[in-house]
């Protein structure tokens, strides 16, 4: 009697200590260290952390979703976490999409993109002829244009529980003559938007500083927590994903 005891007691005490697991996925051009104080933030907040560093430059978004991906997926349930959250920032939201499109993630949570050139970009459109644009960018930067046969357009809805947080402030005005305002010198709020989505809010920062900045980090972690975005300039939509029942 006292070992059946002692077993469910273990039991209750693994279940317990589970964590919902979060999968950060930086943009063009970063690394992972891009990511740093919100994987910070989300590991204070009780999550396991999967920050992915990827060569965004060298490869097209085919080939870099399953290589980014698969191998965090992998770390994630290595640790028997319940859930996995994706956080994206940029192209990294693009990444994910791409991979959805081919793959199933039973096990998936929410997801927040910040700043996805969800319709693409008119920057890429713009400057993709320039010279040193394709050698700064990489394959896949030359694919987010917003183009009917650029990658933005190819992939179809959001099927997953997903919050977009858009970008209303520009640090690069040569780059946002390119955009339709409101926009983060990038992408244009417009073009952050996907069917399917769930929520979107928009906050007065800059494409490059999106994940580091708290006003950012407490609207990804309250979408982590809830589906749902604070303030007046949060948007929720009726989205099919918040129909199906939650993991946790």
């Amino acid at each position: 009697m006292r070992i059946t005891l002692l077993v469910v007691l273990l039991l209750m005490s693994f279940n317990s200590s589970a964590k919902d697991c979060v999968v950060l996925l930086h943009g063009l051009a970063r690394s992972a260290g891009a990511m740093d104080t919100m994987q910070q933030a989300l590991d204070d907040a009780g999550y396991h952390s999967v920050n992915v560093d990827y060569p965004s430059r060298e490869y097209s978004v085919e080939a870099l979703a399953p290589m980014a991906i698969t191998p965090a997926l992998a770390q994630c349930r290595a640790e028997q976490n319940r859930v996995i959250h994706f956080v994206t920032h940029s192209m990294g939201g693009i990444l994910l999409r791409q991979y959805l499109q081919h793959n199933v993630i039973t096990d998936l949570g929410r997801v927040v993109m910040m700043g996805p050139p969800n319709q693409g970009s008119q920057v890429v459109d713009n400057l993709k002829e320039v010279p040193g644009f394709e050698a700064f960018n990489g394959p896949a930067g030359m694919q987010l244009g917003t183009g009917e046969h650029d990658i933005p357009k190819q992939l179809g809805p959001a099927s997953f529980e997903l919050g977009i947080i858009a970008g209303t402030s520009s640090i690069n005005v040569i780059l946002s003559n390119f955009l339709p305002n409101p926009d983060d010198g990038k992408v244009s709020v417009e073009n952050t938007k996907v069917q399917g989505m769930c929520a979107l809010v928009t906050v007065e920062v800059s494409h490059p500083f999106l994940m580091k900045r708290q006003q950012v980090i407490d609207q990804v972690l309250h979408f982590l927590r809830s589906g749902r975005f604070l303030g007046d300039n949060a948007q929720q939509f009726a989205c099919p994903a918040q129909l199906k029942p939650k993991l946790s």
